[in-house]
């Protein structure tokens, strides 16, 4: 099938996903690798603004592209590649800041958050603790997308004035230069429902931030463990139960087959299963699911795998395609 749209997603580089990633972000990514003309980078320069020690970021790096390839993702189909080696997106990153409007940047969620914070703190300098990397966060992330010309960028609602800013600071170039070259408007992708949201084993969204997640490619000993150590209330075995406020029967239900989360509800709510069953069953489902990727990761983060050549021709596709916009962008500036 014919390409109809570009679609570019940034990953950020923050140690290996979640499962909660996978059915949020990393499923419908493949998905969409399937339809369309699909390139995801790994924002390993965005990760600078939290991540100071080298050889965390180098091994976060490894584990999340071997992450996204042990999950199927089909590098001669998509283009993926690091932003680090994709210079023309920092030459961007700067001409765009000279269209961007200062107070544009000042309305950013991430840098008002970081002066909220330090104004309830008490902080006098409410810039106190924010880096210009943070500040200039949405030119660097406006450069990512338009550096390859992208249509459509999928992004949880919660990011939809990254969108908008790239909209914003795109129209701001294509007003002054759109004679001699203007840069195709993306819009943003967002998930379906609230079924892209899974619950952490507290209850609580899944995220690394309230340690509540499930890695993807925990051993299976340590998956085990974590999965029967899901809270659950005291009802007996034998009682009825209700399988929608239990946190092991939500997850159940988003990977197991749709005849398997049936029969399991019904167990549940006649009285034929108890909490310690569910566990054991979604640890099953989890652990098939999981297994042969886990497999897969384990021989691409090793050393001597083929992780850093796939990387590699990933970068010089996307270098041909950034160098093309970057070379019209020039022109059109006067840059040339």
């Amino acid at each position: 099938m014919a390409a109809t749209n570009t679609y570019l997603t940034g990953i950020q580089t923050s140690g290996m996903p979640h499962i909660g990633n996978y059915i949020g972000a990393i499923k419908p990514a493949l998905a969409a690798a399937r339809e369309h003309d699909t390139l995801y980078f790994l924002a390993d320069y965005h990760s600078l603004n939290s991540v100071k020690d080298p050889e965390k970021l180098r091994s976060d790096i490894r584990s999340v592209a071997a992450t996204w390839l042990a999950c199927g993702l089909d590098p001669q189909r998509t283009v993926l590649y690091r932003q680090s080696s994709v210079p023309e997106v920092f030459e961007l990153a700067t001409i765009l800041a000279t269209v961007t409007a200062k107070g544009l940047m000042n309305r950013a969620h991430a840098y008002k958050a970081a002066r909220d914070r330090n104004e309830a703190a008490g902080v006098a300098d409410l810039d106190a603790g924010v880096n210009m990397g943070l500040f200039n966060y949405p030119i660097l992330m406006a450069a990512d997308i338009l550096i390859m010309e992208a249509d459509c960028v999928p992004v949880g609602r919660d990011q939809v004035q990254h969108i908008e800013y790239t909209a914003d600071i795109a129209g701001s170039f294509n007003h002054l230069y759109g004679d001699s070259y203007a840069f195709p408007i993306p819009k943003g992708v967002f998930p379906e429902g609230e079924a892209s949201v899974l619950p952490g084993v507290d209850g609580r969204k899944m995220s690394k931030s309230y340690d509540n997640h499930i890695p993807l490619f925990l051993p299976e000993n340590k998956l085990k463990k974590l999965v029967r150590r899901i809270p659950t209330d005291s009802t007996p075995v034998e009682a009825p139960k209700d399988p929608d406020i239990s946190v092991p029967f939500q997850l159940l239900a988003q990977f197991a087959a749709e005849e398997h989360t049936t029969a399991t509800r019904k167990r549940l709510e006649e009285g034929g299963m108890g909490w310690g069953d569910l566990k054991n069953e979604l640890f099953e489902v989890l652990n098939s699911t999981f297994g042969p990727m886990r497999e897969r990761y384990e021989e691409l983060i090793a050393p001597d795998s083929d992780l850093d050549d796939i990387l590699e021709a990933g970068a010089v596709r996307a270098r041909e395609r950034a160098q093309a916009t970057l070379g019209k962008v020039r022109a059109a500036i006067g840059i040339d």
